[in-house]
């Protein structure tokens, strides 16, 4: 997976908001990157307000 959340995530949606793919989802306790979908295009890290999105 080229990306992943950390327990950083509080949760906000912004980053689902700006996948092209829709490759995130809202998952138990914070959002999810479905590594099949993920074009590793970096949308979501820049929208992550707590920079909960990184790099693998």
């Amino acid at each position: 997976m080229p990306r992943k959340i950390s327990d950083e995530c509080i949760c906000c949606g912004a980053c689902a908001a700006e996948c092209p793919v829709e490759a995130i989802s809202e998952g138990d306790d914070k959002y999810v990157i479905d590594p099949d979908e993920c074009t590793d295009c970096g949308a979501c890290e820049d929208a992550c307000p707590t920079g909960a999105i990184t790099e693998e």
